[in-house]
């Protein structure tokens, strides 16, 4: 069944016919960083639980903003009613996550970073927002300690939902540091105590009809994990499970979905190396069945059906984000009608209404920022809510893939590999390495990504490894990275892969630069230090560039055990820090980095800076700094991802341009892309 699309009346949007041609024509020409590398258009579209209305987050001036579309009205345009710039003037807080309660309210989730007794840790708080009045109210802030944003379970008929959070006004210290869990009426606001603290439990877990079931606790100073359980609502806890998370691998049973049967629920585990969903006996925590697992990789998130008794999804990354579907009537809806319009894994539901017969899907191929869509399944109506980028719509750009390579030590891994569409055909061509951030846990995969797309269409291949430690493939993957540490088998496998590649004939190992963000960061700047012969230059972005600095901020929030995940395998973090090894030749690098990054501090771009200088380097040649004043961990202006794209283009310009003499089409060399240029004059790059 093929699906015929119309359109809503929204702010950016247009008729399908005209934005085909739109898009054809932007096939042909090179985007520039201007219109890749911002903030999307239309983001984090939540359909309400009656599927009337929409939440969503819109790009407006070049600042994430967020808005309604009500669906009744005729012509429905989003009514903007908060910014990220508010919130984040009001405090520092950024938003975590937003959802419906009830149709009539959204509940957004604020997190700040804050000094507890000389330490920082995130504090995290829940506000509401009534569409129907404008009004948006703080919920249960009175005596709420570090974390009162976690919801529990909502039931949309009475606009109540259960929350845990620490109630600072308990007498005992213990109790103080432990959550309890409260009913809350969005409403009003008003809120009554369900569940008192237990010292044994840091989160608590509820069934589908909001009864708490069990709760678990995590030691970070000694990595032990503890689960308690009781069969219904009202019975004692007993402790059913305790396990040590040697390796930040995800060690023992997580319960998700408690089923109807007596004890029993959905969980994941990673027993046997991958994590896989399984129905679990939670009285014995013995593994009943296996439900679903992919060989070779993680299985993500679970989802639970309309009712919250039953697996409804699964959601997974092979080559590209997939999901698994339970629901039979969700699961005709993928295979039946939107495979069978967009093709296979190219359209997924990503929101519905509380009976499931209203959607939000997203529709991408991987070299397309994509759209999104409201689909009626009873009526059949299926209307286009909004791109992701304006400007290029569903234009298809540079095309991406998963390849494989054998590391030098044997090992194989995947890396996502983005062409440039223009130079389709050319052998050894310059290459960009995007090492991604985490870096245990997060990966790359084959979709659109806008820097690795920004910097193809200035003339590079883009090379994404994952690394051993990412997320996704195993258990023993993470132990791999952790047991080499930081700085050490890590980076050999981003070197590897540009030897891989140039083995190949696709990249010339001669012409290779780093950059990254995070741990990407950290990684590139490790580059420039350790390996100054096989880098033309490196670019890092918000990275941690002294360990035991990084260390000393995070111990108190992650736990003496908890901070350890920084490097393992090195004998020391200082031999690993570039920070701490600034003098010796160096890969010019260009270093970039918020003043307002509250997850690394800017004290570390600072300390890096200084050790360079008191090494001997020169500012202009061998490094560059912009310090971004307004800039967080996130990047959350359009600005700031120009101001970091253009710099990036500007300093691969200087010491590893795109094109040269010897190429087949310098001939057809493009100018220099506008960011570029206004960048590389802002920071007295000469190019």
């Amino acid at each position: 069944m093929a699906l015929a699309i119309g359109a809503l009346g929204t702010v950016g949007i247009a008729n399908s016919a005209p934005a085909v041609a739109q898009a054809a024509a932007q096939e042909h020409k090179r985007m520039p960083i201007s219109e890749i590398g911002t903030l999307p258009n239309t983001q984090q579209v939540r359909i309400s639980p009656e599927g009337n209305r929409l939440a969503m987050t819109i790009n407006n001036d070049g600042q994430e903003v967020y808005a309604v579309l009500n669906l009744d009205e005729a012509n429905p345009t989003p009514k903007i009613f908060a910014s990220s710039g508010e919130f984040m003037e009001a405090g520092d807080r950024t938003v975590g996550f937003y959802r419906w309660i009830g149709n009539d309210h959204i509940v957004f989730q604020l997190v700040s970073r804050e000094n507890f007794g000389g330490q920082r840790g995130d504090m995290a708080r829940l506000v509401s927002f009534n569409v129907n009045t404008g009004k948006m109210e703080p919920l249960v802030w009175r005596d709420s300690g570090g974390n009162a944003s976690t919801i529990l379970h909502v039931d949309h008929s009475t606009g109540k939902f259960l929350l845990e959070r620490q109630n600072l006004s308990y007498d005992s210290g213990a109790d103080r540091n432990r959550p309890e869990v409260v009913e809350v009426d969005v409403a009003t606001g008003k809120f009554q105590r369900v569940q008192r603290p237990n010292l044994a439990v840091y989160g608590w877990f509820a069934d589908g009809d909001g009864n708490i079931r069990g709760g678990s606790s995590y030691d970070g100073d000694t990595g032990q994990d503890r689960l308690l359980y009781r069969s219904d609502g009202s019975g004692n806890f007993k402790t059913v499970q305790k396990v040590k998370d040697e390796d930040f691998t995800g060690a023992g049973i997580s319960p998700s979905i408690f089923l109807d049967e007596p004890d029993m629920a959905i969980a994941t585990s990673n027993h046997d190396g991958f994590t896989k969903v399984y129905k679990v006996n939670m009285q014995t925590m013995e593994i009943v069945e296996e439900i679903f697992g992919v060989e070779g990789y993680d299985v993500g998130g679970t989802s639970a059906n309309k009712d919250g008794n039953a697996l409804g999804s699964v959601s997974y990354v092979t080559d590209r984000s997939r999901v698994k579907y339970f629901d039979p009537q969700l699961k005709a809806v993928q295979e039946q009608i939107l495979d069978d319009s967009f093709g296979k894994d190219n359209a997924r539901i990503i929101s519905t209404s509380e009976d499931m017969t209203k959607l939000v899907i997203y529709v991408a191929e991987t070299n397309q920022a994509g759209g999104f869509y409201y689909y009626d399944i009873q009526s059949g109506d299926f209307r286009q809510i909004g791109w992701s980028n304006n400007v290029l719509k569903d234009a298809k750009l540079n095309p991406v893939e998963m390849v494989r390579y054998r590391a030098s030590d044997g090992e194989m891994i995947e890396a996502a590999v983005t062409m440039p569409r223009h130079r389709m055909g050319q052998k050894n061509l310059p290459v960009v390495m995007i090492t991604h951030g985490g870096p245990f846990g997060p990966r790359d995969n084959a979709e659109f990504e806008p820097w690795a797309q920004a910097m193809a269409e200035q003339g590079y291949v883009v090379v994404q490894p994952n690394y051993r430690g990412s997320g996704g493939y195993g258990s023993e993957w993470i132990k791999k990275g952790r047991d080499d540490g930081f700085g050490l088998r890590m980076q050999d496998d981003l070197n590897d892969a540009i030897t891989h590649l140039a083995q190949q004939g696709v990249v010339d190992a001669d012409r290779a630069c780093m950059m990254g963000w995070s741990y990407g960061g950290y990684a590139s700047a490790r580059a420039a230090q350790r390996d100054p012969d096989k880098w033309n230059c490196t670019i890092a972005g918000a990275g941690v560039y002294d360990l035991g600095l990084m260390r000393r901020y995070d111990v108190g929030y992650l736990g003496k055990f908890g901070s350890n995940y920084l490097a393992k395998g090195a004998a020391d973090l200082d031999s690993v820090s570039p920070a701490k090894n600034a003098s010796g030749d160096w890969a010019p690098i260009l270093i970039v980095h918020g003043v307002r990054d509250a997850r690394v501090p800017v004290e570390q771009a600072r300390t890096l800076v200084s050790a360079l200088k008191s090494a001997g380097k020169q500012e202009g040649k061998d490094f560059v700094y912009l310090e971004q004043p307004k800039n967080t961990h996130n990047l959350p202006y359009d600005y700031t991802r120009i101001e970091w794209l253009g710099a990036a283009a500007a300093w691969l310009e200087k010491h590893n341009p795109a094109y040269v003499s010897s190429d087949p089409d310098f001939a057809s060399k493009p100018a220099l892309d506008a960011s570029a240029v206004k960048m590389a004059k802002e920071l007295d790059i000469t190019i």
